[in-house]
């Protein structure tokens, strides 16, 4: 890869073990002080995708299209968070979500293919269904993209991330990444600790981590259906 990614460290004790929203949803309530949730005025672009092939940075709609509302990202376990992009390095709101979240490792990420060696090839990488162990944390400072995550059906949902979105995927979660036909993005890696980029290529279903993802959705609907 060409110019490598530029390291910023901030003075924040790593929490003692890593979390996620399926674990304490109460992290990112509305009641919650740091007011980790945007109002659904501000909520990022989310759809399912049609089964066509063809290029991977072209939206891939259904006809018509099927939007998907940040309830239904939330049950998956996707989190997301409406900033400032421009004003990153002394963004109280986003200090405050790293503090909370134990996210005391940054680095920047500049993706496109001026500067990225074998730039089609690692697309093509980042395209390949995939979990990881840790979360996966993205604050989109420029540019835009595709993460596409798996909902309990299996179904693909696309979420279309620009300046100023935050989104963190769970552990165990089958994903994959693409740029949109923008071809740019400027990202902001975050992570708890020292960072671990390992992907793990779907079939992945005895890993920790998806057996922990799985088990948690399972545990999710369990505590809704009691509610009724």
């Amino acid at each position: 890869m060409g110019r490598g990614p530029s390291k910023v460290a901030l003075p924040i004790k790593p929490r003692p073990r890593r979390f996620s929203f399926l674990e304490f949803p109460w992290l990112c309530s509305r009641a919650s002080p740091a007011r980790l949730v945007p109002s659904a005025a501000m909520a990022i672009e989310a759809w399912f995708m049609d089964e066509s092939g063809g290029d991977q940075r072209l939206p891939h709609h259904r006809s018509p299209p099927e939007f998907v509302s940040l309830d239904h990202l939330a049950d998956v376990g996707v989190l997301y968070w409406k900033l400032n992009p421009s004003d990153y390095e002394n963004d109280e709101e986003l200090r405050k979500i790293r503090e909370a979240r134990g996210y005391n490792y940054m680095d920047l990420l500049d993706l496109c293919p001026e500067k990225v060696d074998n730039y089609e090839q690692k697309l093509k990488n980042f395209y390949t269904e995939h979990i990881h162990g840790d979360e996966e944390i993205r604050y989109c400072l420029e540019g835009s993209g595709y993460f596409d995550v798996r909902d309990k059906e299996d179904r693909w949902i696309r979420i279309w991330i620009k300046p100023g979105d935050l989104i963190v995927l769970p552990a165990g979660i089958y994903h994959r990444f693409t740029l949109d036909t923008s071809n740019y993005i400027k990202l902001m890696r975050l992570f708890v600790g020292e960072p671990v980029w390992t992907a793990f290529n779907r079939p992945q279903e005895d890993h920790p981590a998806r057996k922990q993802y799985t088990g948690s959705l399972t545990e999710k609907a369990g505590v809704a259906l009691a509610a009724h």
